[in-house]
């Protein structure tokens, strides 16, 4: 159970003119992108009015406490409504070693996907924040809307704006089973949900629906991790899956199993609404944006369609 027993906790809207910070807590970005970024941002009428700028240190932005430093300052900020970060990569696991839930206030909105899966459970099950599976500045909203490797304007929008539920995501997809399901939606890399089993901010997925995606995994890696989260209980009262369409993560093999048959031979059994080839998160076609930690309906028929029955965000 999460630090608001199971009440989510849900941030101030974003709108042309809220305030935005940048914060990096994982790996450094080429300036190039970033300056993209940020130009997209501003496209939409946000101000950046805080861009973390921490001295590389190997695979790092930063060292970890300018790293934390860079997420809790924006994040308690009166000067910021909400926080994009740089990238993902690798290290906000880091963040996580200094009790975080005693430093944060009022949730604001956090975007992010990949590495940040790890913040963003965090969050969740100690704080009860809902959060953003979506692009970030210098991975998603750099390549631009509606681009390859870029981002779904309408749902990135929707998500951090929209303070009335009732608002479709079309998935984009393909049924592995179809059917019905309600339950509140979480999950994110799959790779960085795994390595939270055994921690204090364990994913507790019992009633939720749950997305799992990654990047460059071959068909045996994600045989291997679906078969821990199975063994550890992670399937269990789970309403509904949603996959990501897993770029690079084609059979070494000729006439070997596909990631999607990888899927279905192991999760088909739970009988639950599964979704395969969602834009969310690693993918190459326009990101959807997420958001983690509410109420929504999967439909997986045709393409397949979450509809959230409740907004993220509040006035």
């Amino acid at each position: 159970m999460n630090g608001s027993n199971g009440t989510p906790r849900k941030p101030r809207a974003l709108a042309s003119g809220s305030r935005l910070g940048v914060f990096a807590p994982a790996s450094p970005a080429d300036s190039v992108e970033m300056i993209a970024g940020l130009a997209e941002l501003k496209r939409h009428g946000f101000q950046v009015v805080a861009n973390q700028d921490s001295k590389t240190e190997g695979y790092f932005a930063g060292p970890a406490l300018e790293r934390l430093n860079g997420f809790l300052g924006s994040a308690n900020s009166d000067q910021t409504d909400g926080l994009v970060a740089l990238r993902g990569g690798y290290g906000s696991n880091y963040l996580l070693d200094f009790e975080l839930e005693k430093n944060l206030s009022n949730p604001k909105c956090v975007v992010g996907f990949s590495d940040l899966t790890t913040l963003q459970t965090y969050l969740w099950q100690k704080c009860g924040w809902v959060t953003f599976y979506g692009p970030m500045v210098a991975a998603g909203l750099n390549a631009g809307a509606g681009a390859r490797k870029g981002y779904d304007e309408g749902s990135f929008l929707q998500a951090i704006g929209r303070t009335e539920g009732g608002w479709k995501l079309r998935l984009k997809g393909e049924p592995v089973l179809a059917g019905i399901s309600t339950g509140r939606v979480l999950g994110g890399c799959m790779t960085l949900l795994e390595a939270t089993i055994g921690t204090p901010w364990e994913l507790d997925t019992k009633d939720s629906i749950l997305i799992l995606e990654d990047r460059g995994m071959k068909p045996y890696q994600v045989d291997r991790v679906l078969m821990h989260l199975k063994q550890a209980g992670k399937f269990g009262g789970v309403r509904g899956i949603v996959l990501g369409d897993f770029p690079e993560s084609e059979p070494v093999v000729a006439g070997a199993p596909s990631v999607r048959e990888v899927c279905a031979r192991i999760l088909r059994p739970l009988g639950v609404p599964i979704v395969f080839g969602a834009p969310v998160g690693h993918t190459e076609r326009p990101m959807l944006t997420v958001p983690l930690g509410i109420q929504a309906r999967l439909d997986a028929e045709g393409e397949g369609t979450l509809e959230y029955l409740e907004p993220a965000v509040v006035a």
